[in-house]
């Protein structure tokens, strides 16, 4: 879809020119009366910057809401459901499937401005509106002795409410778990317009919700447990001449009882991309690397955790540096954390994989899609939280010298390798529009059908992120049901 194509939907008011700060639209129009002009943005200059996420650009939204409260996000919900418009949600448009993309003329609401956040030490809790940037709860957590252990690449810019939305990881994932872990409860406005607070109990709606990607309501504020950081870590880099032996090890290492903290994997194209950037003495040569953490409040159970990984990684072809400083440390992440900007500079664009395979069947996959990699011609580089089985594949384009067929191709034999190794579509980038094409190889049709009810039930008329996850219900019911 290019960013200049211009979708018809049925029931979408019809748009005129924009005039003496007259907006576009009917929907916008009433949006301004009720919202006020500082919460609309209403001019096609404006409403642009709202159309894409970081990999996928979509239909240029009809307004652009920009609420600092709950209420405002009922208002702009029922007037969309009013006038018969899609709503997307939108955090830092930091997602990577193409969720926050509209897919259709759409109301836009993004959660920038509420960024409300409020922690209580005593309850090892925080409250935070969908808009706060994931690392600022810990850092206001972290003077009471408290962190907020998911972390994903984006923390620096990412938002709650995405990180909801994806139920996003990140290095720590391993050992401490992903977003949906530390949610004791949420707010959600849902398709009507209606204010919902969930907690785990009984049905656990908020579990649904984690992960929908904005599809089934619109979260507004979460409760978050805090936990207390570890009193040691320590950090080693392992470099092997083939990525599979970086995957041998890691297996290893977790069936002798080694638990780490993080445990991350670059294959060699990834790490030289890196290398290019920072300049940080990272080995050229290895054909994958392990980045790992033990981490602990007793120094002598980190000491031999690290341990039982340095002899699997040993004993797997490996070499091993320990990091014998925190800045090493820190150096060492940071090259991790780098990954990102370190591959645009080879390629503009990347379709970035997110698959979950079994950790025994990780040798063979990073094997597969190195050699998928390597007969498509396509740049192609692998890294990701190898500890639980999270791969991140990502196939590096520039539109105008490859073919972006030739990359949907790739994508989806990539998806093929993780589907019939036993895994998944996504750990934690969700399905969007990337990944749905995939979805019927990847889910039985009568799981579709239960998911489909879901979507029914808790979102009618489809107004909510439309296109995004499931594949288009009635172009599939033939197939499904024979």
């Amino acid at each position: 879809m290019t960013p200049e194509k211009v979708a018809s939907t049925p029931g979408s008011p019809a748009r005129g020119p924009r005039s003496n700060g007259v907006p576009d639209s009917p929907l916008a129009a009433e949006l301004t009366r009720t919202l006020g002009p500082k919460k609309v943005l209403s001019a096609r200059s404006e409403r642009l910057n709202y159309r894409y996420d970081a990999i996928q650009f979509g239909e240029t939204p009809l307004a652009v809401v920009l609420p600092e409260s709950t209420a405002d996000v009922v208002t702009a919900v029922r007037a969309a459901r009013a006038a018969g418009v899609p709503v997307v949600g939108r955090g830092a448009a930091s997602g990577l499937s193409g969720g926050a993309a509209p897919l259709r003329e759409s109301l836009v609401i993004s959660f920038t401005r509420m960024t409300r956040l409020e922690v209580f030490p005593e309850r090892r809790e925080a409250r935070a509106q969908s808009g706060v940037v994931t690392l600022s709860v810990t850092e206001k957590a972290r003077p009471h002795g408290l962190i907020y252990p998911p972390d994903p690449a984006s923390f620096r810019t990412s938002t709650i409410g995405g990180n909801l939305g994806e139920n996003a990881g990140g290095p720590m994932c391993f050992k401490y778990g992903v977003t949906g872990d530390y949610v004791k409860g949420l707010e959600f406005v849902d398709e009507g317009g209606e204010v919902h607070e969930l907690t785990r109990d009984a049905y656990d709606l908020a579990g649904l919700l984690i992960g929908s990607e904005g599809t089934l309501g619109l979260i507004t504020e979460a409760t978050l447990r805090l936990t207390p950081p570890p009193r040691y870590t320590r950090t080693l880099m392992a470099s092997f001449p083939e990525v599979g032996e970086a995957a041998e090890a890691v297996s290893a290492a977790i069936a002798a009882g080694a638990v780490p903290s993080k445990l991350e994997f670059m294959d060699r194209a990834c790490t030289n991309a890196v290398e290019d950037f920072l300049a940080i003495g990272l080995p050229r040569e290895a054909g994958a690397v392990l980045l790992v953490d033990t981490d602990g409040d007793d120094l002598e159970t980190v000491e031999e955790e690290r341990a039982l990984v340095e002899a699997a990684c040993l004993r797997a072809g490996g070499t091993v540096r320990r990091a014998a400083t925190d800045a090493e440390s820190a150096a060492l992440w940071q090259a991790r954390r780098s990954v990102s900007p370190a591959l645009g500079r080879i390629r503009p664009q990347r379709m970035n994989e997110d698959i979950v395979v079994p950790r025994s069947a990780l040798p063979d996959v990073v094997r597969e899609i190195r050699a998928l990699g390597d007969a498509s011609g396509l740049p192609l580089v692998q890294f990701g939280h190898i500890g639980d089985g999270n791969l991140h594949p990502n196939i590096l384009f520039d539109p105008r010298r490859e073919s972006p067929a030739a990359v949907h191709d790739l994508a989806h034999e990539i998806a093929l390798v993780a589907i019939r190794h036993g895994g998944v579509l996504s750990g934690e980038h969700g399905i969007g529009t990337m990944k749905r094409p995939f979805m019927r190889e990847a889910v039985d049709p009568v799981t579709l059908g239960a998911l489909w009810s879901v979507k029914h039930a808790l979102d009618p008329r489809e107004l909510l992120n439309p296109g995004k996850i499931l594949p288009d219900e009635h172009e599939d019911a033939p197939h499904a049901h024979p």
